[in-house]
C-alpha cells in the first residue's frame, strides 16, 4: 500500500489522470491526499471532482481558497471573476451532489504513517498553533460548512481582518482568520501577523516578513506538513516541510510525493502540463 500527497490540480484533470497512470495509483491499495485547489482556472474542474467522488476514501482532500471560491459562487455571495472557469460545475446536471461533496471536506487532516504524523494543509499554519490546535480550528470551519448556516458564513467568510491570531476571538472573526490562514497564508511577521498581498517565491520575503514556515516559534516545528497553494514557491522537500505546488495550470508540472516505509523516504513524482491560463 503506497501513500502519495498531490499538489494544486486546478481543474486540470487531464494531467490528474496522467499522474495517476503515471505513478501505478490503484485505488485499492493506495491512498492519495489531494492538498486543495481541486478546481478553477483549468478546464475540467466538474470531472476532477467526479474522479476524486469516484476513487472513494482513496483520494482524501483539504479544501483550498478555489474551492471554497466555488461554494460561494454557487451560493450568490460571490460573482464570478473573468478568469474563473467554474461554469461546468455550476452547471451541470449533478452540481448538488459536487457542491454537497466539496463542502463535506475539512481543511486540515493528520495520517500517521511509518509511526511518525503528517498534517496536511492548503496554504499554511500560524506559529501560535500546535498541531492539535490545527485539527480543532479546522474541524470549526467544517461544521459550519455543512450547517444550515452555510450561506451566511460564506458571506462572512471574505476579509483580511483579523489578521492576527487570538484565542479569545469569536463568531465570524474566528471563523475567518481561520480559513485565511488554512488557504491563503503565505508570510507573516515572525509574530505571525498575516499578509496576504505578497506572493513572491520565499527567498524574496518583503521587509518585516517571513515565510511562515519559518516564523521562529512556529509551535508545528518537528511535525511533517505538507501543503500546497504557493506556486512561486514550486518544489520544497524539507525534512518537515513539503511544497508542492508546481504551477500545472500555468504551465508548469503536477507534483506527487510517494511516501516509503516512513515519512522520510520521499520520492517527487510529476507530469508536465498545458497551460490553461497565463499568470498575472
Amino acid at each position: 500500500m503506497a501513500l502519495y500527497c498531490v499538489g494544486d490540480i486546478q481543474g486540470c484533470d487531464d494531467a490528474f489522470e496522467r499522474l495517476l497512470s503515471a505513478i501505478g495509483f490503484s485505488p485499492s491499495r493506495d491512498t492519495v491526499y489531494l492538498l486543495g485547489d481541486l478546481v478553477n482556472r483549468g478546464p475540467g474542474s466538474a470531472t476532477v471532482l467526479r474522479r476524486c467522488m469516484q476513487l472513494g476514501d482513496s483520494a482524501r482532500t483539504v479544501l483550498g481558497n478555489h474551492d471554497l471560491h466555488l461554494l460561494a459562487t454557487a451560493h450568490g455571495v460571490r460573482k464570478p471573476s473573468r478568469r474563473d472557469t467554474l461554469q461546468g460545475v455550476l452547471q451541470a446536471s449533478d452540481r448538488d451532489a459536487l457542491l454537497d461533496w466539496v463542502r463535506h471536506q475539512p481543511l486540515a487532516r493528520r495520517v500517521e504513517h511509518g509511526g511518525q504524523s503528517l498534517l496536511m494543509v492548503h496554504a499554511g499554519v500560524l506559529p501560535q498553533w500546535s498541531a492539535d490546535d490545527v485539527l480543532c480550528l479546522a474541524a470549526e470551519v467544517q461544521s459550519m460548512l455543512q450547517s444550515a448556516g452555510l450561506a451566511d458564513f460564506l458571506q462572512q467568510m471574505y476579509g483580511n481582518s483579523p489578521n492576527h491570531w487570538d484565542a479569545s476571538l469569536q463568531g465570524a472573526d474566528r471563523l475567518r482568520i481561520i480559513v485565511n490562514a488554512f488557504t491563503r497564508l503565505r508570510f507573516c511577521t515572525p509574530e505571525g501577523r498575516m499578509d496576504f498581498e505578497s506572493t513572491e517565491s520565499a527567498s524574496h520575503a518583503p521587509e518585516g516578513l517571513v515565510p511562515w514556515f519559518d516564523a521562529p516559534d512556529r509551535r508545528t516545528q518537528g511535525t511533517l506538513i505538507a501543503f500546497g497553494h504557493w506556486s512561486t514557491l514550486g518544489w520544497m522537500n524539507r525534512p518537515d516541510l513539503l511544497a508542492l505546488d508546481t504551477g500545472c495550470v500555468w504551465g508548469g508540472c503536477l507534483s506527487a510525493v510517494r511516501f516509503g516505509t516512513t515519512l522520510a523516504e520521499r520520492e517527487h513524482c510529476k507530469v508536465q502540463c498545458p497551460q490553461a491560463q497565463q499568470p498575472g
